[in-house]
């Protein structure tokens, strides 16, 4: 009789690695992008973006808590199901997924965590094709000295390349329909820079309070054109315009 191994399922496996994030952009930035592809892909049902979740690559049956994992600040995987049941995952895990992510988001912190050196081997080993490092700290003296805010890593013949904006600070990533960047902008009343996703033309998607801010206007222009005699709106709209 032939015993199948029993494959660990993400119920048996711990759902973080118990790091906390040591500075909001960690949490913010993921959650921007999160919440910007609700928006850009509001009607499709095959992808996922992860914040701060294990993903696990290396099954270890005997002791589950000793089962490799890395946990990326975000990660977008494409050909999945948006969520597996009503509670959501646990963690992404590989052998249960079948589908590796395409991308993975390290946002430096004030403590390094080997984001350009052993992360960059790991997800260069595990073939996620993008590899995405947003350091607030660039141009510092030391480390980050050479370093630019946003650099996006291709994976290419098994090695990782470091790609070239394409305007500004914006990479496109054909693979995925969507280019990614920085620029500033605000979150509240947090002003600064920001990571965005970004369509071919090199045009920001705008954030859901941007859209709504946009719709409010729209729909105060339509109540003053239907408000408003034609002229008179004219004449608003093209002062120089004589009277007579």
């Amino acid at each position: 009789m032939v015993t199948i191994p029993y494959l660990l399922t993400a119920e048996d496996l711990p759902d973080s690695d118990e790091t906390p994030v040591d500075n909001e952009l960690q949490n913010d930035i993921p959650n921007i992008l999160l919440n910007l592809l609700i928006g850009i892909w509001g009607d499709r049902t095959d992808w996922f973006w992860g914040v701060d979740m294990c993903i696990y690559y290396e099954h270890n049956a005997k002791e589950p808590e000793k089962s490799k994992s890395i946990v990326p600040d975000g990660f977008l995987a494409l050909g999945v199901k948006p969520r597996p049941n009503q509670g959501g995952r646990l963690s992404y895990v590989l052998w249960e997924e079948k589908v590796l992510p395409i991308l993975a988001l390290e946002v430096i912190s004030k403590k390094y965590n080997d984001e350009y050196d052993l992360k960059l081997e790991e997800y260069q080993n595990l073939g996620i094709l993008y590899y995405v490092i947003y350091n607030p700290l660039s141009g510092r003296r030391g480390l980050y000295k050479n370093r630019q805010s946003l650099e996006v890593y291709q994976l290419i013949d098994g090695k990782y390349e470091l790609l070239t904006s394409l305007v500004g600070k914006m990479v496109w990533m054909p693979e995925i329909g969507l280019g990614i960047g920085c620029e500033i902008g605000s979150r509240g009343n947090w002003q600064r820079e920001w990571v965005y996703w970004y369509d071919r033309y090199c045009v920001r998607y705008p954030t859901p309070e941007e859209r709504a801010e946009q719709a409010e206007q729209r729909a105060e222009l339509l109540d003053l054109c239907t408000a408003m005699p034609i002229l008179m709106l004219i004449r608003l709209i093209y002062p120089t315009i004589p009277k007579d």
